[in-house]
């Protein structure tokens, strides 16, 4: 079983019906609309409720940042890479974590990711934030919406998401492509790395592509769940505006047309 606390972590979780709850604990102080409809929600599901001092939910979460909700419930069960690979039936958009360690930046990222319509997130076994309630509060409840996958080894990953002519799209500094310039309207895995560090060599050398955000300011790069959301964002917005029947803003001349083409000597 696993703690979840936040008023959106809970909610979220109670509206997507994944996981078995065991019980929900409120807080005795609190009492609004917010909570109440929390509570609401948990007696038509049949979920026990129990009304604690908010000491105790505090212990449990071992934060009191909690806003006076707790649920026990089980674990999220994490998807297989060929779970992944499944077709959708739409162009897919992956969203790749190559060893993400701060929960903070992990929840922003899986927020930023469901909002921006990402079918599935492949996250590393090691090495990486787990999917912690600190996480989950972070992502808002996002990750009760979006299909996960964890992995041993990301770039045997990679690899498959290749087979199924998916392009994997790096995201780093040292890329010599603007991101705002490439086409994301296709089957493409968006690759993020680590904190400070960015993508680990063997990750970068599988990536297709490898794409940059300039900056006009004195700082050469934005914290990982920054840059994800603007990446993110844009690939959304291409995506829009094509099922829209409008054009995106992609530079064809810098070789991202609708069926992007490998730049030479970056990856295979």
């Amino acid at each position: 079983m696993q703690i979840l606390y936040g008023i959106h972590p809970v909610e979220e979780a109670l509206k997507a019906g994944k996981r078995r709850f065991d019980h929900v604990l409120v807080a005795r102080e609190r009492r609004d609309e917010r909570l109440e409809a929390i509570v609401s929600l948990c007696k038509e599901l049949k979920i026990r409720v129990r009304t604690e001092p908010r000491e105790t939910l505090t212990d449990m979460a071992k934060t009191p940042s909690h806003q006076g909700v707790v649920a026990i419930v089980r674990a999220q069960q994490f998807l297989t890479i060929e779970d992944v690979l499944k077709p959708t039936g739409s162009p897919r958009l992956v969203l790749a974590l190559d060893g993400v360690e701060d929960p903070q930046n992990l929840g922003a990222l899986l927020r930023s990711a469901d909002g921006a319509g990402v079918d599935s997130v492949v996250m590393t076994e090691r090495r990486a934030a787990p999917l912690s309630a600190v996480a989950a509060k972070a992502a808002a409840g996002a990750q009760e919406h979006l299909r996960i996958a964890r992995v041993v080894n990301l770039v045997r990953s990679l690899e498959d998401l290749k087979r199924e002519n998916i392009w994997i799209i790096g995201l780093d500094e040292r890329g010599t492509m603007d991101y705002d310039r490439f086409d994301f309207t296709g089957d493409c895995a968006l690759v993020m790395g680590r904190e400070g560090e960015g993508l680990h060599d063997l990750v970068r050398k599988t990536c297709d592509h490898l794409l940059r955000i300039p900056m006009a300011g004195g700082v050469s790069s934005l914290n990982v769940s920054a840059a994800g959301a603007v990446v993110l964002f844009e690939a959304y917005r291409q995506r829009r505006n094509k099922a829209a029947g409008t054009s995106s803003a992609t530079d064809k001349s810098a070789g991202a047309a609708s069926k992007p083409k490998k730049l030479k000597g970056l990856g295979s």
